[in-house]
């Protein structure tokens, strides 16, 4: 049977399931095809982020997800000797939930997988391989394994590190392949029973020990040069059971679940868009797995490229917006992956010498330096210089306090908890709606757009949203003009009133993906939304 589709994504990662609810929310016809015959189960991500919660949130899956993470999971990284070298430990709720929590990537997998049930264009297929695509004028033609043929619009390879598809299309990947691979064992019932995670940097042998839901516990321990056997070695148990020696009284009673061979990459593809066909998630870049961050680079990918491409199926916006996920995602995965890079070589060196440097230079760290260390401030946020992103002057008025602030376009809007029009406390996101939006501060939007742009914001299906103080919400409720989503600000700590307060504008415009697209002066919205479109591609 030959099928034809819009998008078509290669591989049932979470990538590809991520991309495929976004798609399919937005009634776009998707398939997603994988090669093996069932989500693979072995171990894998430890970690998700607050921006890839928040990406779940969007979905409408985050209370699917919840059930298998560890909020708030603390990070001691710490030496031979078991000092404390460094604490991450990040309290902030700028995004709305958690910035750091242990999960179990496959039970979210699962998650995503079913997912994709509450939509009749969205559908998947195991045990179908891909093994060549055709570029065409108007679409791709896919040939599967088992002869048939799919013809998608576009195509997204998010099939791994390993992607064919990006080999077959002759793109580079290129980095560096650390010499020594990792051994990642996964035990139930868990022996030490502690919320938080290790990292140990110690010279006789590097290890992981993570605390995961629902009493798992991992461990990952790097293996040297010298033991080049290391398949065979993970099925040895006498070698595996010397490595969790050292960690708990008696290794021959752990419960193991799974055990693996991993190696660390740190590599970028030369490109993310060949035609009509994208790399995403470990197709596109893979990192050491210390930073914690492949898992959510690969959500952020799909985040991005999730809602560009059902702009463009659906008509609402040109092809030239596809260009803009590689111009924007490139260069805070470049970042990324340095991050992780460094990070892994400073908790797996195992020269005697450089990492007694490590610890010379931890102790010597200012409280100043431990608390940014705490809260994470060594993780690069994602902010955009080009792609559809407006960047406006500071506005010069003797109205505003003459500041020099930054300017936030091309960064993500926090999700403080606010009202809807009728008090129910929620996040932001879930009080306004998804997609494209546009908040003022006390101030109805419409008054301040032309018919052209009010036409142009319906195509896109955008939301007005006022913003007002709760103590106002009955009267803005009952004169909110038609088409308008009236929010109400609890004050207070972070808000949306004391975000506004710090910046000098009225108004700020949102992407489908929560990032910034512009802000400015409430009169000169209409003229800022006009260049957003034209940002956006928008017809």
């Amino acid at each position: 049977m030959n099928k034809a589709c819009d998008v078509l994504v290669v591989g049932a990662g979470p990538v590809g399931l991520t991309l495929a609810n976004l798609l399919g929310q937005q009634g776009v016809d998707v398939l997603v095809v994988e090669r093996e015959h069932e989500l693979i189960d072995y171990p894998r991500a430890v970690g998700i982020d607050d921006e890839a919660l928040r990406a779940m949130q969007t979905a409408g899956l985050v209370d699917e997800v919840l059930p298998h993470t560890i909020p708030d999971q603390k990070i001691y990284m710490i030496n031979g000797d078991g000092a404390i070298l460094s604490e991450v430990n990040p309290t902030t709720r700028e995004f709305g939930w958690p910035r750091r929590n242990g999960f179990v990537q496959p039970l979210v997998d699962r998650v995503l997988l079913a997912g994709l049930d509450r939509f009749p264009s969205a559908a998947v297929r195991f045990g179908a391989e891909v093994v060549d695509l055709t570029e065409e004028a108007d679409g791709v033609v896919a040939a599967l394994a088992n002869g048939e043929t799919v013809r998608a619009r576009y195509v997204v390879a998010a099939e791994g590190g390993s992607s064919p598809t990006r080999k077959r299309l002759g793109i580079s990947f290129e980095g560096e392949t650390r010499p020594t691979d990792g051994i990642v064992i996964d035990v139930a019932n868990d022996p030490i029973g502690t919320p938080h995670a290790v990292f140990g940097g110690d010279p006789a042998r590097s290890y992981a020990s993570i605390a995961l839901p629902h009493g798992i516990r991992r461990w990952e321990f790097t293996l040297f040069e010298d033991e080049d056997e290391g398949e065979a070695d993970v099925e040895d148990d006498a070698f595996v059971f010397g490595l969790l020696a050292p960690h708990v009284p008696d290794p021959s009673k752990l419960d193991i679940i799974r055990r693996r061979v991993y190696r660390h990459h740190a590599r970028i593809a030369g490109r993310f868009r060949h035609g009509r066909i994208f790399l995403a998630g470990d197709a596109a870049h893979v990192m050491p797995v210390v930073g914690g961050q492949g898992w959510n680079s690969g959500i952020r990918d799909a985040f991005n490229l999730g809602w560009k491409l059902a702009a463009v199926v659906k008509g609402l916006s040109a092809d030239g917006l596809l260009d803009t996920y590689e111009t924007e995602r490139l260069g805070h995965v470049t970042q990324m992956v340095a991050v992780s890079l460094r990070m892994a070589k400073e908790m797996t060196d195992h020269d005697p010498e450089k990492a007694a440097e490590r610890d010379r230079i931890a102790a010597a760290r200012t409280p100043e330096e431990r608390e940014a260390q705490k809260r994470q401030a060594f993780k690069p946020q994602p902010r955009f210089d080009r792609g559809v992103v407006v960047h406006t002057p500071l506005p010069v008025s003797k109205s505003l306090p003459a500041r020099d602030v930054p300017r936030l376009a091309g960064t993500i809007f926090p999700q403080p908890r606010a009202t809807d029009a009728d008090g129910a406390e929620m996040l932001l996101d879930d009080a306004t709606g998804q997609g494209w939006r546009i908040l003022a501060w006390n101030n109805d939007p419409t008054a301040f757009l032309s018919a052209e742009r009010r036409a142009a914001l319906d195509r896109l299906g955008a939301r007005l949203v006022q913003v007002v103080p709760t103590a106002q919400l009955p009267w803005a409720r009952e004169r909110a003009a038609a088409g308008v989503t009236v929010v109400g600000d609890l004050g207070g700590g972070p808000s949306l009133q004391a975000w506004f307060d710090a910046r000098p504008v009225g108004a700020v415009i949102l992407r489908p993906d929560h990032v910034i697209a512009a802000e400015c002066l409430t009169q000169e919205l209409d003229e800022v939304v006009a260049r957003v479109l034209e940002a956006a591609c928008a017809v």
